[in-house]
């Protein structure tokens, strides 16, 4: 079963079953930031805390962190994003994911808010 939440930073967690759960911004995200210009992934095999400073992206008006949404360890990068970060616009919640993260502790996941949470803060 796949769920996904959601950051009060505008990243998005997606998990299935006992895989690796993937990470990205959300549309609203890279909405307000405009054409993404240059996506910094973070370093597979590295692990982070949660609220990690863990990825950049910058667009053309801003640079904004990526911060880990749970605990974990990188398990992929999306490399296609160095070459095409306009993916990001394009995509934000399919082909423009940042990274996939072993999840150290899920119960972490519990903390994130449900998609309808989400679209009450940022409306």
């Amino acid at each position: 079963m796949s769920q996904t939440r959601f950051t009060e930073d505008h990243e998005w967690i997606k998990t299935e079953g006992d895989g690796p759960a993937t990470v990205g911004i959300t549309p609203y995200a890279a909405e307000q930031l405009g054409d993404v210009v240059f996506v910094e992934l973070p370093e597979v095999g590295k692990s982070f805390k949660k609220g990690d400073e863990i990825a950049v992206v910058e667009s053309v008006k801003a640079a904004s962190e990526i911060y880990a949404p749970v605990s974990g360890k990188v398990v992929e990068v999306n490399g296609a994003l160095e070459d095409a970060p306009g993916k990001v616009n394009e995509d934000a919640h399919g082909a423009g994911w940042f990274f996939k993260l072993e999840v150290a502790d899920a119960s972490e996941l519990d903390a994130l808010m449900d998609e309808a949470a989400y679209q009450k803060h940022v409306d």
